[in-house]
Parts: C-alpha cells; structure tokens; sequence
C-alpha cells in the first residue's frame, strides 16, 4: 500500500467517509412536495403556508427550494446528510445547481442550509450562517414552525433580490462572518492544502517524466473523485465545529459538478452552514 493509499485510509477512517459501495443513509421520498415534514413539527396552518409560498416561488424563479424536517439523522453529520439528501433528491436545474434545502432534525436539535453550487454566490456560507443564527431563538423556545417560516422567508426574500442587491447582500455577510472567526475560514485553508498535497504536488512531481499510476480496483478517476469527497469531508468537519457549515465548492460544468455528483439534477458540494440550539 503507497503512501497517498495509507494517507487516504486514514481520512476516510477519521471522518466517516462513505465509499461508493458503502451503506447510505436512507431518505424520506418527496415526489415533488417543497415541504416534506417527516419529524412532525411544523403545524398544519404553516405547512400549508409554506407550500404555498414554496410553490410561487419556484414558478417565478424556476428553482428548487425545499423544506424538510427528519426525525433521526441515522449517525450522521447534519452537513453530510444535508449534501447527500440534496444529491439523492436531485434538486434543482441540473445545469444552473440552483437547488437549496431548508433542513431541520430537532431529535439531534440541528439544522443546516445547504446550498447547491450555483446559488454559492448568491447565499455565501457566511449568509446561510445568519439564517442558521436567526432561527435559533425560536427553536430554543419549542416554536419551530414559526423558525422555520422565518428561515424560508429570509431564503426567498434573498434570492428574490435583484442580482446587484443580491451580491452586495451576500458580500456583506460574507466578510462579517471572516471578520467574525478571525480571518480566513479554517475550513478553506484545510481544503486547499488537500488540494495542493493531493492533486497539484503530484503533478509538479510528474512534469518531464512520463507519469503513471499502478493499481487501484476503481481506476485513476474514480480513486481521484473519493480523495476529493475526502477532503471534502475533513472541510465541512472542521467548518461545522466552528458554528458554521463550510463551502466544500467543487468542479462546475464539464468537472466533478454539473451532472457528475449531482444525478439528474443540480450539484450539491457541501454549502451552506449547520448550526445546533
């Protein structure tokens, strides 16, 4: 076993890491519902709002907004299980990945907005993180349907915007959230250095000589897309201890992102933020 196979053994035993043939955890099915209430606690009258509300917008906007409460995450990090849901759900355009999911498991008291790539720069992680604040106190008090309207009325008022108000909105609490935790988000700095060890190192290494790697039963790209989950996976453990869920970003287009992670929708790369309460 070479060095990078023994390095990416340990990732994966250390974050829980699922490979490809790996048990997922298992999904409540929606159809085509924008609230899909599986704990039970949002009430009728709000349901029913929220439906409404939901349903507008995706016919002004022409994208996927969801609303979904689980009764038990099943061992699962809520940031993992927010990105997987959202790629088993197939949310959103899959070439615009403009799905965003509203997730909410009062069991484990955690919630988590989690944005598809496309809407990264419209809903920063820095943003999504106040949402994650604002809904607090109402869950604290037990009122989580009214937390939960809260939340989606502040989604949809932001991406309702016009695209210049939207951005300077989005900026803003992007820098209030680095100012915050002091500088450059943590979870970035171990992304890229996954990054640089994993993928670029290696290609400097190889330059002028013929490169060649040995082994492997999934093959060269199947083993390089499992050490970028991987990383992605170390990123969002470390950015979720800090109170927020850290963009994982991705390949968009032709790469990893587009169709590839994303199944027959849009793509899921692990933005948005996770809070508890």
């Amino acid at each position: 076993m070479n060095l990078l196979t023994r390095l990416l053994v340990m990732v994966v035993a250390a974050t829980g890491f699922a490979w490809p043939a790996a048990a997922q955890p298992s999904f409540p099915e929606r159809g085509t519902a924008p609230v899909v209430d599986e704990a039970n606690i949002i009430d009728d009258a709000t349901e029913a709002e929220l439906t409404r509300k939901l349903e507008a917008f995706e016919e002004a906007n022409q994208r996927e907004f969801v609303v979904a409460t689980v009764p038990d995450l099943q061992g699962y990090d809520i940031a993992d299980y927010g990105y997987q849901i959202g790629r088993y759900w197939q949310l959103g355009d899959a070439d615009r990945n403009d799905g965003i999911i509203l997730l909410v498991a009062p069991n484990e008291r955690q919630m988590r907005v989690e944005v598809g790539y496309g809407l990264e720069g419209i809903i920063p992680d820095g943003l999504a993180y106040e949402y994650v604040e604002g809904m607090k106190p109402y869950f604290r008090e037990g009122d989580y349907s009214a937390g939960i309207e809260w939340g989606a009325d502040q989604i949809i008022n932001q991406l309702q915007l016009p695209p210049e108000e939207a951005a300077q909105v989005a900026q803003q609490a992007q820098t209030q959230r680095e100012s915050r935790s002091g500088g450059f988000p943590i979870g970035t700095l171990i992304w890229l250095g996954f990054i640089f060890f994993f993928f670029i190192l290696p290609m400097l290494r190889g330059r002028g000589k013929r490169r060649r790697y040995r082994g492997g039963p999934w093959g060269n790209a199947a083993r390089d897309i499992m050490l970028w989950e991987a990383g992605k996976a170390v990123a969002r453990g470390f950015g979720d201890r800090s109170g927020g869920g850290w963009g994982g970003g991705g390949f968009g287009g032709g790469g990893f992102g587009g169709g590839g992670f994303g199944g027959g929708g849009g793509s899921f790369g692990g933005g948005g933020a996770s809070g508890g309460w």
